[in-house]
């Protein structure tokens, strides 16, 4: 079966275009409040964390070189203790990828 260019053309020109490839609706930001992040490669931190779907924002982060504890980091949820040893990092982005987990604190640091 042959077909003329012009009959080709009509038939195309039926055809609905498709529809515009249009940009992901923006993720979601959560507010998590106070969080120690755990994150690949050993890092932890603790700070503001803001979420969305590919990164933690962490402000006022400091990471938790030594945890001081005799429990384990969870023991940290309420502050450090007078062994814990915190360096301020300022704003650390940390991709969600690179996320372990989240521990929520029940108070500010």
């Amino acid at each position: 079966m042959q077909i003329e260019l012009s009959e080709l053309t009509a038939l195309l020109s039926r055809l609905t275009p498709p529809a515009a490839v249009s940009e992901p609706a923006s993720s979601p930001v959560r507010d998590m409040g106070t969080q120690i992040v755990v994150a690949d490669r050993g890092f932890v931190y603790v700070g503001k964390v803001v979420v969305d779907a590919q990164s933690a924002t962490i402000t006022n982060a400091r990471n938790i070189r030594k945890w001081g504890t005799t429990n384990g980091l969870g023991e940290l949820v309420s502050g450090p203790t007078k062994d814990t040893v915190l360096d301020p990092v300022g704003e650390v982005v940390v991709p969600m990828r690179a996320v372990i987990h989240f521990i929520k604190c029940t108070r500010d640091w």
